[in-house]
């Protein structure tokens, strides 16, 4: 039977693989067919949704028998925010899946060996692991729960639908950041509606309250950002004064004012209402600050085992050069500085090298230097006379993996050893292909940085050949 038309049902149909993008995967004439929210060892009913020549998407209609892999999911919100895609499958399941969709990235594109793979690191925290969330504010919550008697009287404070620029689903509860961010998430909405302030409308680019973004530190303090559309100074210190008396872990009361038609809000100036105008979280007794624009690792806690897992595989003894490339607000390479001679971060991002300098002045580190610009501009001949050449890189590229001229830089500048940290694995395998010619792969070690997604974070050392 071939699958020629949407919405064709498909019985009796067992799930028998996870896929990349966390969807699950069953076959049907030899046509494979991706299914959200489904588990190997499923059984069930599935509505074909859409379909293309070499595969299918479905959703699955009827549950026929559960795979022991299932587990019930904590938040209610499952299935519909689209947040959390592997809530439904157990943790040791979720990391199976994680270390093996690494494996077969390296198999496939790399097509390289790898000498040894050492198991996944699974999080600690499971839930309440995140230190970052930004909701959006809407005047008409997404429409399964309109109120179709006052329709656009429904006010959301939520997360965007997915692939929904103008749907927000109006959250109650959110198991990803500790509690507090819930408590402050709630007393903002209930505040904003007994004030009647006017929540956005997406659509129209009209309203006042925009977004809300919470940030916290290992040590229970906490950051309050609000987006408004305008300067409107009596809304604003009436609402900071409602909240800051509730809330003292609270340290930090800012706002943004985005009069623009998008939410993205990076590049405008951040007003510190109350406290301080940044976080400060500590790693080893490293102090770094965090302000409301910075990047940071959204699961610090694992963040400190990832970067301990680079500084293992570096292999540093005190006397290496050291490249630290797409070094963000130079978290690593203030992490591994004690460990080596000295260390030359690169990023593009401006704001972030300025976070990293001030971050290296409070630590009193002075064997860093940091550069802002395009790396495979930055990264060239007079850089590396003035610096020496590396014994050592560290790479942590965006998902978009790195550029072919800085992967050419590195195979010229031939260092004894590359550790490429990586939160795409297929672009991580892609790159390796290319440095192959020049390098083993002696490790690999997965990290499990997001539970109940499917993201993970990859660290290969690469040594020369």
């Amino acid at each position: 039977m071939k699958l020629n038309k949407k919405n064709y049902p498909l019985s009796d149909l067992e799930i028998t693989a996870m896929a990349a993008e966390g969807k699950a995967i069953a076959k049907h004439d030899g046509m494979v067919i991706f299914i959200p929210f489904g588990a190997p060892g499923d059984v069930a009913d599935i509505q074909i949704l859409k379909q293309k020549k070499s595969f299918a998407e479905g959703k699955i209609t009827r549950l026929i028998k559960a795979s022991d892999k299932r587990v019930e999911p904590r938040c209610i919100h499952f299935g519909t925010c689209g947040g959390c895609k592997w809530q439904h499958v157990n943790y040791a399941s979720q990391l199976a899946f994680k270390a093996d969709q690494a494996m077969q990235d390296m198999q496939r594109i790399a097509k390289v060996d790898v000498e040894e793979y050492l198991p996944i690191l699974g999080s600690e925290e499971t839930y309440n692991y995140r230190n970052k969330l930004e909701f959006t504010f809407s005047n008409k919550a997404w429409e399964e729960y309109f109120d179709k008697e006052n329709p656009g009287r429904i006010a959301a404070l939520g997360f965007h639908k997915p692939g929904m620029f103008d749907k927000v689903l109006d959250i109650s509860e959110c198991h990803l950041a500790p509690n507090m961010a819930n408590e402050i998430r709630i007393a903002v909405k209930e505040y904003a509606i007994e004030a009647n302030l006017d929540f956005f409308d997406l659509r129209q680019q009209t309203g006042w309250l925009r977004n809300l973004m919470l940030r916290n530190t290992m040590n229970g303090e906490w950051m309050v950002v609000m987006i408004v559309s305008e300067n409107r100074t009596e809304d604003i210190e009436n609402l900071f004064n409602a909240l800051i008396t509730k809330f003292e872990a609270v340290k930090s009361w800012c706002y943004a004012i985005n009069s623009k038609q998008n939410d993205t809000w990076s590049d405008l100036p951040v007003i510190t209402y109350s406290g301080s105008d940044y976080l400060t979280e500590n790693f080893e007794g490293l102090k770094f600050k965090i302000r409301p624009q910075s990047f940071f690792q959204t699961n610090a806690k694992q963040a400190i085992n990832l970067y301990r897992i680079a500084r293992e595989f570096a292999g540093l003894t005190g006397t290496e050069n050291v490249y630290d490339l797409y070094t963000g607000t130079g978290s690593i390479a203030l992490f591994v500085a004690k460990y080596c001679k000295q260390i030359v971060g690169i990023e593009y991002v401006e704001t972030a090298i300025k976070d990293a300098k001030e971050n290296a002045i409070e630590n009193n580190i002075t064997n860093v230097t940091f550069y802002a610009g395009d790396m495979k501009h930055v990264l060239n001949n007079e850089l590396i006379e003035k610096h020496g050449r590396p014994n050592v890189i560290i790479t942590d590229p965006p998902r978009d993996g790195m550029h072919p001229d800085v992967v050419a830089k590195i195979i010229e500048m031939a260092p004894e050893k590359v550790v490429y940290v990586s939160c795409n694995t297929a672009t991580q395998a892609r790159d390796i292909a290319i440095l192959g010619e020049l390098y083993k792969v002696t490790k690999i070690q997965t990290v499990d940085m997001f539970p109940h997604t499917h993201h993970v974070e990859s660290v290969a050392l690469l040594t020369k050949k």
